[in-house]
């Protein structure tokens, strides 16, 4: 078996806060395979973000405690000197932020932007640096690339911004990519030219990638694995295939009902049906629940251990992976499987 690009074990994240620490991050393991795109949903807070700006070292140390282990490629993120996460960001980790007028230096060209990467990572000169840079701007879709590389974050739109974050994550070809709603700026039409993209250097280079999104069309098209999360945790875990089609949890089964059936017919009047919800409001991660993380918001719990135990990932059956043909569990931190 081929060694997983990434393996994490007990990431946990705890910040600290005027209200007293919060559990943003709690327990959460899992591994990505070389050329395996792992996908991690769930709503906003449950922890997808700060999960994997944990891993690559971007926490403020002053407020942000960070346990567990993280391997890429046999090393761990989480004990490397700073010295050492700024050699292995770029060639090892790769990342796509979701905001890429934040991301992007205001005051300095996109070509130097690119250029500083590139070189930071490999001995090439301006000249060399700046070609590469260009073809790179080519590969993600962006309008006469040897113009662009002169122009200045706030000289481009939203979504072309989002296409230079894309080129400068992917300059130096990383054996882990990491894309934090990598498209929910772009059109269907550029989405589907990145996700090509993305596929092609998995293809090439055997890149993992994590794919954090809330487009639930885009994990049934790209992704091998599905992990999902609520409250810090990992609540599902298992093949796309599985975790859409079968899924266990009542979270899980929440997320999907709540998206539109274009099959489901029209009332008398032209009425659309309504759509599934999920009750309530995810918890504050200063104020967690005890015992399973999602019990206050659970339409079928029946168990008196939810609300005292925290449930463990049980198996509920296997799938096989898209890439490799083996055999996976499907798991679910649940003890309501009805």
């Amino acid at each position: 078996m081929t060694a997983p690009v990434l393996e994490v074990h007990d990431l946990r994240v705890q910040l600290r806060t005027p209200r007293g620490p919060a559990h943003v991050v709690n327990g959460l393991s899992y591994s990505v395979g070389p050329g395996e795109t792992v996908a991690v949903v769930g709503e906003s807070g449950s922890g997808k973000s700060v999960s994997v700006l944990a891993l690559l070292g971007l926490l403020p140390p002053r407020v942000a405690t960070v346990t567990g282990r993280a391997l890429l490629q046999g090393e761990d993120l989480l004990t490397m000197s700073p010295e050492r996460l700024r050699q292995v960001r770029g060639p090892g980790a790769g990342m796509v932020f979701q905001d890429p007028m934040t991301s992007l230096n205001p005051v300095l060209s996109i070509g130097r932007q690119l250029v500083e990467g590139i070189r930071a990572h490999g001995d090439v000169s301006k000249e060399g640096a700046r070609r590469r840079a260009a073809d790179l701007l080519g590969e993600v879709g962006l309008p006469d690339p040897q113009r662009a590389l002169d122009r200045f974050p706030h000289e481009l739109s939203g979504g072309m911004r989002q296409r230079v974050v894309i080129a400068i994550a992917l300059a130096n070809s990383p054996a882990l990519l990491i894309a934090d709603e990598a498209t929910t700026a772009l059109d269907v039409t550029v989405q589907a030219q990145i996700i090509d993209l993305v596929e092609g250097l998995q293809a090439d280079h055997g890149t993992g990638v994590i794919w954090i999104t809330h487009d639930l069309g885009v994990v049934a098209g790209i992704a091998d694995r599905v992990l999902v999360m609520y409250g810090g945790r990992c609540v599902e875990d298992g093949t796309v295939d599985d975790v859409l089609e079968r899924p266990a949890h009542p979270y899980t089964r929440g997320l999907l009902g709540s998206l539109p059936d274009l099959a489901a017919p029209v009332g008398p009047d032209g009425e659309l049906p309504d759509l599934a919800t999920v009750p309530g409001l995810p918890p504050p991660p200063t104020d967690l629940p005890t015992g399973c993380v999602f019990w206050p918001r659970c339409p079928v719990r029946s168990d008196p251990r939810c609300e005292t135990e925290q449930p463990p990932l049980a198996v509920v059956g296997a799938g096989r992976n898209g890439q490799s043909g083996l055999e996976l569990e499907h798991r679910a931190a649940t003890w309501c499987r009805s």
